[in-house]
């Protein structure tokens, strides 16, 4: 199986956001659950670009899906 191409920390840097561990996971706790029927890219702490760029990642389905979709189910866990 392939590696993917890349990590929630260049996603995260690819967005402007802060891409270190801690800061990934306080972003995704502090947004989750994301609501089923809310798309990755239609929520609302998005900037119009990043929603873009996420869109545009997962319909294309570019190097960026996979992580994308991580992120997806990551901000979907209830804990």
């Amino acid at each position: 199986m392939e590696r993917p191409v890349h990590s929630l920390n260049t996603l995260f840097a690819q967005l402007g956001q802060p891409s270190d561990e801690a800061s990934i996971a306080q972003f995704i706790e502090s947004h989750r659950p994301l609501p089923d029927d809310v798309l990755l890219h239609e929520a609302a702490f998005w900037t119009p670009s990043q929603a873009a760029f996420l869109r545009e990642a997962i319909l294309d389905d570019a190097d960026w899906a996979e992580v994308a979709d991580e992120l997806n189910a990551d901000l979907r866990a209830r804990h």
